[in-house]
């Protein structure tokens, strides 16, 4: 389990006194700061540290799924060291307990009664570094703190922090030792990326990069945790035209009338994809959400979410479920006035 420390450097742009939303110019100056420092540490993956910038700015939870080696848990650990707030991390093990994760009621002898014990859970960012190493038991601790941002334990709740994010790791269902996350677990996360392999031209500078040790070492918060909220304030006045809306919940409503499909995506899916629109929207500057926006998005936030309709035994058949992810967005036609502005 990490826990970042107190910055000892200057973090960023001063959060302002006043937390309200800011202007378009500071939004863009500390998203691109966080991608900057995000991208020292990842090489060559533009389009991941952006679509993971997007996530965590929208409010979301992040899935990251590959093959061993590629860098998934040094994303997660580069984006959350980017931001000066209150980061664990959970190493997902067969014998992990939901209470190693939530927190358990223990018997305080001085005062005579029970005292809560906080897990992990409690905090701003949470990496789950295998996350389908542990048993499904395990996996679903998470379910009530992922949508609802709170844990029960023993009749009691307890809130946790504002914001929080998980960022969770996993390796493909086919390898050894691995358990499939539930459906509805896989439904709280808004988005999941895949890393992939780096280009011959990036391996051999990381090769002579990383000679002296890693860059996470030198990697220092570049915005506070109140600018960040900020920043999530900004998000949220991203306007969505009915058009769009209506765009959207076509794309939900094609997914699930598909043929290929036993599963289509969830109304929490339709939410979601319209959130993290809504922060790309901002990374680009705009204050209104394109259809470009939703296209762009459709198949991170909602082939993971699909089911297929004839089982190939071969895990979730990721490619396939995204490339009817994608068959199905670009034959949904475009509502007249979707790329309107407010």
């Amino acid at each position: 389990m990490d826990r970042l420390p107190e910055s000892e450097v200057e973090v960023g742009i001063d959060a302002e006194s006043a937390a309200g939303p800011l202007s378009a110019p500071e939004f863009l100056l500390d998203a691109r700061a966080v991608m900057a420092a995000v991208e020292t540490v990842i090489d060559g993956k533009r389009d991941v540290i952006e679509l993971a910038t997007t996530v965590l700015l929208a409010e979301g939870h992040l899935l990251v799924e590959d093959v061993p080696g590629v860098g998934k848990t040094m994303l997660a650990r580069a984006l959350a060291k980017s931001v000066d707030c209150t980061v664990n991390r959970i190493q997902f093990t067969p014998d992990l307990l939901p209470s190693d994760i939530t927190g358990v009621s223990v018997f305080n002898q001085v005062a005579r009664d029970f005292e809560f014990k906080p897990g992990p859970v409690f905090a701003n960012i949470l990496i789950g570094d295998e996350i389908n190493r542990a048993s499904p038991k395990t996996q679903s601790a998470l379910l009530e703190s992922m949508e609802e941002r709170q844990v029960s334990v023993d009749g009691l709740t307890y809130e946790l922090p504002d914001p929080f994010t998980v960022i969770a790791t996993q390796n493909p269902v086919e390898m050894e030792g691995t358990y499939a996350l539930p459906e509805a677990q896989r439904d709280r996360f808004m988005a999941r990326i895949s890393m992939g392999y780096p280009d011959a031209a990036n391996e051999a500078a990381m090769l002579r990069q990383r000679e002296k040790g890693s860059p996470l070492e030198e990697l220092r918060p570049v915005v506070t945790i109140e600018r960040l909220r900020q920043m999530i304030l900004t998000v949220r006045e991203v306007f969505v035209s009915p058009a769009v809306e209506h765009y959207v919940v076509a794309i939900a409503a094609g997914t699930r009338a598909d043929r290929e499909l036993r599963l289509g995506a969830s109304p929490r899916a339709t939410l979601q994809l319209v959130r993290a629109a809504k922060a790309r929207a901002a990374l680009d500057g705009r204050d209104f959400v394109l259809p470009d926006d939703i296209d762009a998005l459709a198949v991170p936030v909602l082939a993971h979410r699909l089911m297929p309709a004839k089982s190939s035994g071969s895990g979730y058949g990721r490619e396939a479920l995204a490339e009817i992810a994608a068959r199905i967005v670009k034959s949904t036609p475009v509502p007249l006035g979707a790329s309107g502005t407010a």
